[in-house]
């Protein structure tokens, strides 16, 4: 076994009608910083493989603690993922929200278009899971950056059980005007529009650190801090690209050495984190998750998976995942077993002791305790689909092989996979094994009829 044992038993209890907590003698529960980039590729940073980034902090991360190297978004575009993990559920059981809300709150398929005619589209706030249960286990709640969960004030993180939220409410914005390609005012804190100067990057840092000093001012409160960074997410500007992002015309022009500088500055603000924690004293019982939303667009790097964002491909799927956490994970471990950002949700509940309430069990799976616990790798069966238009793509994992299918109007084309032998998804096996085919087709199937939306 890798893992050292967890030094702290998090036993569960009974509390409310609710949530449950844990009883209030155990040992401090753990901090949790959750560290997300956006549109990050697999192949990135340096310690998976990017040939150009320097990125010492998040490689510290590896160096000291986990890497996943089979961790799925629930998603290949960004408000769908953000949905599962808030939620700890596959985002179409929210309605409208499996792709990403367009610039000025705009609906891309039919459901997400009739929601916000009705100026519903976004996630409930009785749909949020997480930060209500970590609050109830006595968690204080920051966000600071990129929302992408709804528009209108009902929407707002402070809704959703975030007690502070600094940052931007759409999917992206100018890195340096903080203004996105339509009129609305979304650069906020709390809930009333801001100006501020300086690059976006760098006032989440500022945003994450004055959390984190406010917190060691109260070291028996828990906190989740939550960092939806932008970067690197187009407008490509490093923080030298001053020229101003003025039109959508050049909202994603941009070279990798811009992207590069991007992830470079993404990087300093994780070592920022890092070093206040410890210069506060947190870092000991702080637990440091960092990944990525979904797969990168180009310039990024998904090596050596196949395709891009906004595709069911593992190169719009697969994302970074390293987990810091002294005294618990032994430096240097690496993990192979199939994970997914939905399955942090139930991580860090557990972490928390609490767990949902009944009637919206989690999808995803506890995964930091099975690996930590030394548990051998299990099979994974999960599910994909991502809407745009009158485009679709699906993907079905089941073990190993792995389906995907995309269909634009009338035309539709399926591929199956054997990723043991195949992980780059070059050769479909669909003719060769007609049976595993059909059997996965048919488990898509049910998980739709599965998974309609709620509302």
């Amino acid at each position: 076994m890798i893992f050292r044992r967890l030094l702290v038993c998090l036993s569960l209890a009974t509390f409310a009608s609710f949530f449950v907590s844990a009883s209030a003698d155990e040992a401090p529960k753990p901090n949790i910083v959750f560290i997300m980039a956006d549109d990050l590729g697999y192949a990135d940073t340096a310690c998976y493989g990017a040939p150009d980034a320097k990125t010492p902090n998040i490689d510290r991360l590896a160096a000291e603690g986990l890497k996943f190297t089979n961790f799925y978004a629930m998603s290949c575009q960004c408000t769908p993922s953000r949905t599962a993990i808030l939620t700890g559920r596959y985002p179409q059981r929210a309605g409208g929200m499996e792709c990403a809300i367009g610039t000025g709150n705009v609906g891309r398929y039919d459901e997400a278009i009739a929601l916000a005619a009705k100026g519903e589209l976004g996630l409930p706030a009785d749909y949020a899971v997480l930060a209500p249960a970590l609050k109830s286990a006595g968690y204080f709640n920051g966000i600071f950056g990129k929302w992408h969960l709804g528009y209108e004030p009902k929407f707002n993180p402070l809704e959703q059980g975030f007690d502070v939220f600094t940052g931007f409410l759409g999917g992206n914005v100018e890195y340096f005007d903080h203004y996105e390609t339509s009129d609305l005012e979304v650069y906020v804190k709390g809930r009333e529009p801001i100006k501020r100067e300086g690059y976006m990057t760098d006032l989440i840092t500022e945003d994450a650190v004055n959390f984190l000093n406010q917190r060691a001012a109260e070291p028996d409160t828990p906190f989740f801090l939550y960092l939806p960074h932008s970067a690197p997410h187009f407008p490509f500007q490093g923080p030298q690209d001053r020229e101003p992002k003025r039109t959508s015309d050049n909202w994603m022009d941009g070279t990798r050495l811009s992207y590069v500088a991007m992830l470079e500055s993404l990087d300093a603000g994780v070592g920022q984190v890092m070093e206040t924690l410890e210069k506060n004293g947190q870092a000991k019982n702080t637990i440091v998750i960092f990944t990525s939303d979904h797969g990168a667009m180009p310039p990024g790097l998904n090596t050596p998976y196949r395709d891009y964002k906004s595709t069911t491909f593992d190169g719009g799927l697969r994302v970074p995942c390293l987990v810091h956490w002294p005294g618990v994970i032994e430096p240097g471990s690496v993990s192979h077993q199939v994970g997914t950002l939905m399955d942090l949700t139930a991580s860090f509940l557990h972490i928390a002791g609490v767990k949902p309430p009944d009637e919206k069990p989690l999808d995803g799976i506890d995964i930091l305790s099975h690996v930590i616990d030394g548990k051998p790798e299990i099979p994974r069966t999960l599910f994909w689909r991502y809407r745009r238009g009158d485009e679709t793509w699906w993907g079905a994992r089941d073990g190993n092989l792995k389906l995907v299918r995309n269909q634009k109007g009338d035309a539709v084309e399926e591929w199956l996979f054997d990723l043991s032998d195949d992980p780059t998804e070059t050769n479909t096996v669909a003719g060769e094994r007609p049976e595993e085919y059909g059997k996965i087709q048919r488990e898509l199937l049910k998980w739709e009829q599965e998974v309609r939306p709620w509302r």
